[in-house]
């Protein structure tokens, strides 16, 4: 595994923790199909939630949730008619949110929760 991809991994497990911490309860994390992956996807009260997360070490590449785009946003839309779609239970309602993890050389890393993107 990339040092990218070993970020990426921590990112969404700190993300992961943030919601539990926060009451929600995760349902999956990385859930593939062949059109693509979801990070995370959980339940925050009666809400299903699919959740992008995006880490990064350094700002050389500008602020995390700066690469999430209105195609990403697009292709996480059609992954999360195709989990809903597999899916047995009715859910109130269904929102993307994304988590921007920023990784500090030392201490805790910092997340930004960015709900119901658009």
């Amino acid at each position: 595994m990339s040092v990218t991809q070993q970020v990426g991994r921590y990112g969404e497990s700190v993300a992961a923790q943030w919601m539990q911490d926060h009451g929600w309860r995760v349902l999956e994390r990385n859930w593939r199909c062949r059109f693509g992956e979801i990070d995370v996807i959980a339940v925050d009260g009666d809400t299903l939630v699919i959740a992008e997360v995006k880490t990064r070490r350094t700002r050389s590449a500008g602020l995390p949730q700066e690469a999430v785009t209105r195609d990403k946003l697009h292709r996480l839309r059609a992954l999360a008619a195709q989990w809903l779609h597999q899916d047995p239970r009715r859910w109130r309602s269904v929102r993307v949110d994304v988590f921007a993890v920023s990784v500090a050389r030392a201490g805790a890393a910092k997340v930004e929760h960015l709900r119901g993107v658009e």
